[in-house]
């Protein structure tokens, strides 16, 4: 008999860890090649890890819940094999030292963007990992301070953190709000959750893993950036006619129906190339420019939460290539089929709030991006055409879009600017496109 080690697969380039939700299979489970073990998680995704040999499940080495290191061996897997035609147990590292090197790195990387401070008036040690958790919960460093640590010299460990959080009651406090607000009386202000009552009658529905991600999230995002919105109207009327007349034949001959997500995506590629300062990130003083443009298209799932994927290098796809791109994320996000390097990495993202009949929203930017557009629902109205003649009142198809954007970086008039070229964009939209 061999003994073989599961180990936690590498997901992406991106992604340094993984969340077990559920075991599959139990000790003294018998388990066939590519089979199912246990469902991890991984930001918003959801995964299956299945098993590389044939044999029997004589070892769980993590909890449901614990968060394993990609590269990490996982279970033991006992086989018929015997011992002088196989190779021995392999250690994690030796199984997979890429893996294990790109975790480490992505952790650097995390604490290398961190906004967290590298140090503080305490003589308080934090390992990177730590820092990367806190700063990704919006734990600052006042708050991750009073934190008990567990490890040598009182150090606060990585399940010191993760502890703390399970306990946590009150709602994020910001860097800034936690070193001291100051009210108008000048006194120190702390922000935290209040109370709820609950009323007779009431039922409590506790949100699930991914709605209590969205709203960590969320709340960190309202926090980090100054949001400002900015707002035009666009004439989509050529959009609206071409639409009609090329979705029945283009179905016919791609099988893939055409919607006008990849229409606003190409507009806003064309606006991000005439203003790339919208392509940014904030690193505390630093502005990093981006290379790459990758587009996230905020898409809701059955379960009424919500999901960004991304579509990887936006402007190097024609108006076919964005359709299909736009349909099989859109597909494969409602099957939670999605890999975890297909919702990171985005640099802008687009969200339709038009899908549910409303004209206009004031989107909340998906950090670390710098500016977020909404698009509402396409209405005919009644508008006044310059014509040569004259004047004309007629019914043209009219949509809201707004901006919200970071006011570190993005002052009104490059965020009323890039808004105003977008719209252009679409307004300019050649009826005679062929695709």
């Amino acid at each position: 008999m061999a003994q073989v080690e599961l180990i936690m697969p590498k997901m992406g380039e991106s992604v340094a860890e993984a969340t077990i939700i559920k075991w599959v299979k139990n000790v003294g489970d018998t388990v066939e090649m590519d089979e199912t073990v246990l469902e991890i998680a991984t930001d918003k995704v959801d995964s299956e890890v299945p098993s590389s040999v044939e044999g029997v499940l004589v070892k769980l080495l993590f909890n449901e819940d614990d968060i394993v290191q990609v590269g990490e061996a996982i279970a033991i897997i006992e086989t018929d094999a015997s011992a002088s035609n196989s190779t021995p147990i392999v250690t994690a590292k030796e199984e997979a030292p890429k893996a294990v090197e790109v975790a480490e790195e992505i952790i650097e990387k995390a604490v290398e963007a961190s906004t967290l401070a590298k140090s503080s008036d305490s003589n308080k040690f934090f390992s990177p990992l730590v820092r990367s958790i806190a700063q990704e919960e919006g734990i600052s460093i006042a708050e991750l301070e009073t934190v008990s640590g567990t490890g040598k010299d009182g150090r606060v460990t990585k399940k010191d953190i993760l502890a703390y959080l399970s306990n946590r009651t009150s709602a994020p406090v910001s860097v800034l709000a936690a070193k001291a607000s100051k009210s108008s009386t000048g006194t120190s202000v702390q922000i935290s959750a209040p109370a709820i009552p609950v009323m007779e009658g009431d039922e409590i529905i506790e949100m699930d893993r991914m709605r209590k991600m969205i709203a960590n999230h969320m709340v960190m995002s309202k926090h980090v950036s100054p949001h400002v919105t900015s707002f035009v109207e666009a004439d989509v009327t050529n959009i609206v006619n071409w639409r009609n007349k090329v979705k029945d034949e283009f179905f016919k001959r791609e099988g893939e129906k055409i919607t006008f997500t990849p229409i606003f995506v190409d507009a806003v590629v064309k606006a991000i190339k005439d203003f790339p300062m919208i392509n940014v990130a904030v690193d505390g003083t630093n502005i990093i420019k981006r290379k790459h443009i990758n587009i996230g298209m905020a898409a809701a799932l059955p379960s009424g939460n919500l999901i960004v994927p991304v579509i990887k290098d936006a402007d190097q796809k024609n108006m076919i290539g964005l359709t299909k791109a736009v349909n099989d994320l859109a597909r494969r996000a409602r099957g939670n089929e999605l890999k975890p390097d297909e919702i990171s990495g985005g640099t802008f993202t687009l969200t339709n709030v038009g899908g549910f009949g409303n004209v206009m929203g004031t989107p909340i930017i998906n950090q670390p991006q710098v500016a977020i557009m909404a698009v509402g629902a396409i209405v005919k109205k009644p508008a006044v055409i310059e014509t040569e003649m004259g004047d004309v009142i007629a019914i043209r198809h009219k949509m809201f879009c707004s901006l919200s954007y970071d006011h570190r970086v993005v002052d009104g008039s490059l965020g009323g600017m890039f808004l105003k070229r977008f719209a252009d964009y679409l307004e300019a939209f050649d009826p005679n496109t062929n695709i």
